[in-house]
């Protein structure tokens, strides 16, 4: 399961990428929001927590750049975001740094390009050997501070 969630700039890309993933399989948990105003440090502690929790295996913040989403994501412990734009990037944040919620912009991201990351993020494992000593130096310094 996939947690998903976006602020009000990011309805119409999120309902792209859950029905483009869906038709390959993919199960989303969708955390808002549909449309309504809202602030994006909620609805990313909302998929953040699931994906930290264990309920939900990775996941999806999307705003209008992705930039917002990242921040508030990455304050929160045990998650590893990155702000994904393209493909390269993309698969390396998976393969290099284990990240686990992936963030998009609505107003940066055509939706073909977006749905197409976020099969990259969903299908890319983690290449761990000399990159897990590096996560585990990133954990260090996120619970010594």
């Amino acid at each position: 399961m996939i947690a998903i969630g976006c602020d009000h700039a990011g309805v119409e890309l999120k309902k792209y990428v859950i029905d483009t993933l869906t038709e390959k399989g993919f199960e989303f948990c969708d955390l808002g929001t549909d449309g309504e105003p809202c602030d994006y440090p909620d609805i990313a502690k909302k998929v953040c927590g699931l994906v930290v929790s264990g309920e939900c295996e990775k996941g999806i913040l999307i705003c209008g750049t992705g930039i917002g989403m990242s921040i508030a994501a990455n304050k929160i412990k045990g998650i590893r975001a990155a702000l994904c734009s393209d493909s390269f990037s993309t698969k390396y944040t998976r393969l290099h740094n284990n990240s686990n919620v992936m963030c998009m912009g609505a107003r940066t991201l055509g939706p073909g390009l977006a749905a197409e990351l976020a099969e990259i993020f969903l299908t890319t494992g983690f290449e761990g050997g000399r990159h897990q000593r590096r996560i585990d130096l990133i954990t260090d310094i996120e619970n010594n501070n």
